[in-house]
């Protein structure tokens, strides 16, 4: 993630180990203990409009699709994570980004307003769980875990379905320049690295430090802050050899940081899979009608035009799929 001016959060979060960033099924057990607040005027999908009501929202195309709760309140609440630029972060006070406008085009489909709240990545599950939102879009990877509510093979939830509608690949984000000279996981051998609590990057960075030593070198020494900013401050300070990241947010990084004079991505993308939305199981009405309302936006090229727009379309889908992720 890049980091944010401005945050919109609470003091009551808690929660230990998005994406990518992306497995953090084990804050779900403190699902209680987390809070979500919204940040006001976000974008235009995010604010509070007439324009979601019932009444109008009947003419658009999938509207019948919704369940009840969401055509008499004209809402969908979405958690989000706004430190992940071009996914979502802070322009002042209002979350913009890929997700943001994504939500807002999908919203015009099914005739209701998208209201994103930022809150921490690691709690936004057990906030779906919760009731708190309905939907979670935070550039969060799509695995068999997070669908079945495992965290390192124990359960800690019930899971989530997810609509897919992104594909990324882990990148590694290091220091202009390369001083180490890395460009696989495998360089990542005995060196430092600072990656994301909660995401599948931190586990992606121990299962190579297992790798490492399996294969007679030495182990990665992993830090695990709670954003993807404060991994970056690391690697760039150089207290951190590399930061793990989904590719288009780390080249994001590597182009706008200090105006493309703090990073540079190392190597080629691995291990590509794909970003959902996440949806409660026991809300397969709203997961259908997700996924017909962005099948419907990648039909008619409103969707390409979000990805063309933030530089993102080499991660563009063609379909729509619930659960595509391994």
């Amino acid at each position: 993630m890049t980091a944010s001016t401005t945050r919109c959060t609470t003091a009551a979060k808690t929660g230990t180990p998005r994406t990518s960033r992306i497995a953090a099924v084990a804050a779900i057990a403190v699902a209680g203990s987390m809070l979500l607040t919204a940040c006001g005027d976000q974008t235009e999908a995010g604010q509070a409009k007439d324009s979601g009501s019932a009444s109008q929202g009947s003419s658009a195309p999938l509207f019948a699709k919704l369940p009840e709760k969401y055509k008499k309140s004209g809402v969908i609440k979405v958690g989000t994570d706004a430190a992940y630029a071009p996914m979502e972060s802070m322009d002042g006070n209002k979350i913009v980004g890929i997700d943001p406008e994504i939500g807002e085009a999908l919203g015009k489909k099914l005739g209701v307003t998208f209201t994103f709240e930022n809150g921490k990545f690691d709690g936004l599950v057990g906030s779906l769980y919760s009731g708190r939102v309905d939907l979670v879009m935070s550039g969060m990877t799509d695995n068999k875990d997070r669908q079945q509510g495992l965290d390192e093979g124990k359960k800690t939830g019930k899971g989530v379905d997810f609509v897919d509608y992104f594909q990324s690949g882990t990148a590694i984000l290091v220091k202009k320049g390369n001083p180490k000279g890395i460009k696989t996981l495998d360089d990542l051998c005995g060196k430092k690295v600072a990656v994301q609590l909660g995401t599948t990057y931190a586990d992606a960075a121990k299962a190579q430090s297992a790798k490492c030593e399996k294969d007679g070198k030495a182990k990665i020494a992993i830090e695990t802050p709670d954003t993807d900013a404060e991994a970056q401050v690391r690697v760039k300070s150089g207290g951190a050899d590399a930061d793990l990241n989904d590719y288009p947010v780390a080249v994001h990084v590597a182009k706008t940081a200090d105006a493309g004079n703090a990073f540079e991505v190392a190597g080629e993308p691995v291990d590509a899979g794909p970003f959902g939305i996440a949806v409660d199981k026991g809300n397969a009405q709203l997961r259908d009608a997700i996924k017909e309302a962005l099948d419907a936006i990648i039909a008619d090229g409103s969707y390409k035009k979000i990805l063309d727009k933030w530089g993102a379309s080499q991660s563009a889908i063609d379909k729509a799929v619930i659960n595509g992720g391994k």
